[in-house]
């Protein structure tokens, strides 16, 4: 028996792009599709499972099962056979940014409408799939509310501040309406929400945008998660259980430099500015005292292995300091396009590489090296066995590990 028994079964998870946005100039997109996790689902999941990770985010596509409140799950089968066959366990998100094209996100239908979707969905995989079962209702509140409140990427393509506190509200609600439903057919099924953790400074020159910047690191990075904490606006329904388990996302571009219209300007990597990874961390694990995990993280191109070994010892500083984490999510498993130019992002633990027709998965070597570097390091499965739900991941080990490395929180992004 665990000593220190960890909520899932490997200690590094993975997952696959899902986005099904209406994106502002190309109409409805579907990121499965276009990489072609769809065709590839049994490979896919045969691949994480040679890689000894028996977790994977996974999306059930809202807008395309969803016909106005009639429902057609088929487009996951390929998914839940794969997930069967190797051994995997899914979190599935319920709202990868896209949502039905008959429903208008500021209105109660809107809610409504997503409480009764998950809760046929948690009757559909929990009648296919073992358990034990987690979910993610609304995928990145804040960013979701940024993307399609003020800058108009996706859908609703609304362009103002207001706008996009206004989405949040109706996210959030729909959020914990969606958990609800969902613990209604599966009363103990787990909730990961997930939200990038970010860090925003003032220009060095504008010091009169101290406050501004301020106030988006230490209030409005975490205020969806706070609603559904119950911190704020507690007559939605939050309360710690409904916020469950803290996804937190990772990457360099998270750490940024205040713009007072538009997108906020990535800091560079020589930044003196920037802030731990652990540090960041610190941050939310003093606000809700959850489990936690690492809910995405990649770096990009030839720095992927130095980025997975920067997460992988801040976060072994975390935990040495008494912080709940519970694992680190290398995302995605294969590469995604760049949403704004479909350019391959080569930020994968497989390149796809096109052959004819079909993306050929070509696992990134050095990559895969430092993952099972850490494996081994933290004394995790480098392959699974034949039921890799039998027993939880022993976090005694990556405690141990921790104060045996005694890795110290840095500013090194590589």
């Amino acid at each position: 028996m665990a000593r220190h028994p960890g909520i899932f079964p490997t200690f590094f998870l993975s997952g696959f792009e899902c986005s099904t946005f209406v994106w502002k100039d190309q109409g409805r997109r579907n990121l499965v599709a276009e990489t072609q996790h769809d065709h590839y689902a049994d490979a896919d999941y045969e691949l994480l499972r040679s890689l000894g990770m028996a977790v994977s985010r996974e999306g059930i596509p809202w807008p395309m099962v969803d016909k106005a409140g009639a429902y057609d799950f088929s487009a996951i089968d390929p998914m839940i056979a794969a997930m069967e066959k190797h051994c995997i366990l899914p979190i599935w998100d319920m709202c990868h940014y896209g949502y039905p094209d008959d429903l208008d996100p500021f209105s109660e239908t809107f809610i409504t409408r997503f409480a009764a979707y998950c809760r046929e969905a948690a009757r559909y995989v929990s009648s296919r799939l073992r358990g034990p079962y987690y979910f993610t209702p609304i995928n990145e509140i804040t960013f979701f509310a940024f993307i399609g409140g003020e800058w108009g990427w996706v859908a609703p393509f609304r362009k103002t501040k207001e706008d996009r506190f206004q989405l949040r509200i109706q996210l959030c609600k729909a959020a914990i309406a969606g958990v609800n439903a969902i613990r209604e057919v599966i009363p103990d099924a787990r909730m990961v929400h997930m939200d990038p953790l970010v860090q925003v400074v003032a220009p060095r020159d504008r010091p009169d945008l101290e406050a501004a910047a301020r106030h988006e690191t230490e209030v409005d990075t975490f205020l969806a998660w706070d609603i559904l904490y119950g911190r704020e606006h507690p007559e939605l329904g939050g309360a710690p259980e409904v916020l469950d388990i803290v996804g937190v996302n990772n990457y360099s571009f998270g750490q940024m430099e205040y713009r007072e219209q538009g997108p906020h300007q990535a800091l560079s990597p020589d930044d003196d500015r920037i802030k731990s990874l652990c540090d960041l961390l610190k941050c939310a694990w003093e606000r809700y005292r959850r489990p936690m995990i690492i809910s995405e993280t990649s770096g990009m191109e030839e720095g992927r292995e130095d980025w997975l070994r920067d997460v992988v010892e801040e976060s072994l500083a975390a935990v040495d300091m008494g912080m709940d984490l519970h694992g680190i999510c290398l995302f995605p498993a294969v590469d995604m396009p760049d949403w704004h130019n479909g350019k391959w992002l080569h930020n994968g633990i497989c390149d796809l590489v096109p052959q004819g027709k079909d993306l050929r998965r070509v696992p990134y070597a050095p990559f895969v090296a430092e993952l099972r570097r850490w494996q081994k390091e933290l004394n995790r499965v480098t392959e699974l066995d034949e039921n890799p739900f039998s027993d939880p991941v022993e976090l005694q080990d990556v405690i141990d590990a921790a104060k045996r490395l005694n890795k110290q929180p840095d500013q090194n992004w590589h």
